[in-house]
């Protein structure tokens, strides 16, 4: 059993815990996952990891209610335990397998989309901790689905607010806010982008008509977080790839993002028919 230390609602529908997981605290890394079994025979949902305390023994997930599975996480309290939390897995973001030296010579541009924001958390704080330069672009529709506004900001040199009804901060989408910083001097060497599948498929394009790499992270593909169903594969420089055991970060150029959105909805009138299956479509 796993102890849920803290929860929090974030928006009325996102909520963030801490767990008691010491095990995995230890041996996680920036751009993993673990996989969440509510009860005994609950249904095994992936997330990604979005904070590690290796001191205290804690990770942290945000969780976003959107089906049945995902409700019945965020319907637990502090005191309560999972059945399972089993990870890390998948691999680590490259960036923290290089030397501090290679590291410091780039500079860092994440893109967070929605509920992403989450994941890009650990990235932009393990960089930021080694002294990396590292700018953030933070993006929802409105500004009550806003989340990690505070503590991103204490992790990154600078922090930039896009809401696309204009409600707090840029209004206008990421990639707009990205062209306009590029466009005002802003200069960058990497970028990171993780939220919607649109999103990060424009992200892509506009990286790469600025100049830069960017890495894109296939999370929302993930059901089973084995690769044994299936569902996660898709095409990276013309191969079929798991997400899950493969990623779920890639190369954004090499990812076909059309193919990645069509096997997104493939199932989604069987989701909703089941009041007892999650729907995966969009969660971060």
């Amino acid at each position: 059993m796993y102890k849920i230390v803290s929860k929090e609602m974030l928006t009325p529908t996102i909520c963030r815990m801490k767990v008691d997981a010491p095990r995995l605290a230890a041996s996680a890394y920036p751009g993993q996952f673990l996989i969440v079994r509510p009860e005994e025979h609950g249904e095994r949902i992936p997330l990604t990891i979005s904070d590690f305390d290796r001191e205290a023994g804690t990770v942290t997930i945000v969780t976003q209610k959107i089906g049945a599975s995902t409700s019945q996480i965020c319907s637990f309290e502090a005191g309560d335990s999972f059945a399972d939390v089993v990870g890390p897995l998948g691999i680590p973001s490259d960036f923290t397998a290089e030397s501090l030296d290679m590291l410091k010579g780039r500079k860092y541009i994440f893109i967070a989309g929605g509920v992403g924001t989450a994941p890009v958390y650990p990235q932009v704080k393990w960089l930021h901790e080694r002294g990396v330069a590292v700018d953030v672009i933070v993006g929802a529709k409105n500004s009550g689905l806003l989340i990690y506004k505070k503590e991103m900001a204490e992790v990154c040199d600078n922090l930039y607010i896009c809401t696309d009804d204009g409600s707090e901060g840029f209004h206008g989408m990421v990639t707009a806010m990205l062209e306009k910083l590029v466009a005002d001097g802003r200069s960058y060497t990497q970028a990171v982008a993780i939220g919607p599948m649109i999103m990060m498929k424009f992200a892509t394009l506009t990286a790469k008509k600025l100049g830069f790499p960017i890495t894109v992270s296939l999370n929302t593909l993930m059901v089973d977080g084995t690769g044994m169903c299936g569902a996660c594969r898709v095409t990276v420089a013309g191969k079929t790839r798991f997400a899950c055991v493969e990623g779920p970060e890639f190369n954004g150029y090499d990812v076909d993002f059309d193919e990645a959105m069509r096997r997104q909805t493939m199932y989604r009138s069987e989701e909703l028919a089941e009041n007892d299956h999650e729907c995966k479509i969009g969660r971060g």
